[in-house]
């Protein structure tokens, strides 16, 4: 036997009402963009507040912060909720279009909300006559509270989980998928991946950003923090691959691993795929931006 830790008794619900027959729940999920997006917007203040911060003063006037937090508000929930329709149950929801508004019953895709900021920044930027690259690189620092939080949630949820480990910081995550792995002797323990990515994302990522932000000038080098954030990301979500569980779609016989990319045995999964060109991109923009 191996030590383990088994898994907290947490609810996914933190309150949960029935009106007029219908159930309607306030989930850990949304609580973490909700409770991430209000941090991000007093960090946003905060830099608004500085002007000694920026290269040509503040990028936008504070009374604005109201109409920024509505676009991110609606990139959020509009792209994380399509996301999740187009990802994960395309075929459910095509049959049932009505349940595509029935955001209370949970389905938010973090890289569709991650899209729709993108969008909603880019349509603010040209819609109000800002400067793109200065809005961009405080959104970049304000993204991170709520990467954190939403991959905290992520564990809660009991939701994508790592590989089997005999560490002992392993965890015994519920449900049969979860427990595939387990034996007579012992139950599956695997690696906290969203906890993993919670502290490399959220917190070591959100440190660096905000230290560069507020202490080592980096709002007055446009896209740096962008491009910081895109590399940090990317190298983040690469390095937990390397123990997050596999797509089933890409396991088979002789490829356990759920390599996308291999030969002979050695490869990249499709996260690491994805986030391969994200990290040069990143690091190419960084790059740019700080030679100006």
């Amino acid at each position: 036997m191996f030590a383990a830790i088994p898994f907290p008794d947490i609810s996914p619900e933190i309150i949960s009402i029935n009106l007029f027959g219908m159930e309607l729940a306030l989930r850990w999920y949304a609580m973490g963009y909700i409770v991430g997006i209000a941090i991000g917007w007093q960090l946003i203040k905060l830099a608004l507040r500085r002007p000694q911060l920026w290269r040509n003063g503040p990028p936008m006037q504070e009374n604005q912060l109201e109409d920024l937090l509505t676009y991110i508000v609606i990139g959020v929930i509009g792209g994380g909720r399509l996301g999740y329709v187009l990802i994960y149950k395309p075929a459910e929801f095509f049959a049932n279009p009505v349940d595509i508004i029935r955001i209370w019953d949970g389905g938010l895709s973090f890289h569709g909300g991650f899209l729709g900021v993108v969008l909603a920044v880019f349509l603010f930027s040209r819609r109000k006559n800002l400067p793109l690259p200065d809005l961009a690189d405080i959104i970049a620092v304000a993204a991170t509270p709520a990467i954190l939080l939403v991959r905290c949630a992520n564990f809660i949820n009991a939701e994508l989980w790592g590989r089997p480990t005999d560490l002992p910081w392993g965890v015994i995550f519920p449900g049969q998928a979860a427990q595939s792995c387990a034996t007579l002797l012992a139950d599956c323990a695997r690696h906290p991946s969203q906890l993993y990515e919670a502290g490399l994302e959220g917190l070591l990522l959100g440190t660096l950003l905000i230290l560069l932000a507020f202490r080592f000038n980096g709002l007055k080098k446009p896209w740096l923090l962008t491009g910081t954030f895109f590399a940090g990301y990317g190298f983040s979500r690469f390095l937990v691959e390397f123990v997050r569980q596999p797509d089933a779609q890409f396991q088979s016989v002789g490829n356990e691993l759920g390599l996308a990319l291999h030969y002979n045995g050695y490869g990249l999964t499709m996260g690491q795929t994805l986030t391969f060109p994200m990290i040069i991109i990143g690091l190419t923009v960084v790059a740019i931006a700080w030679r100006r």
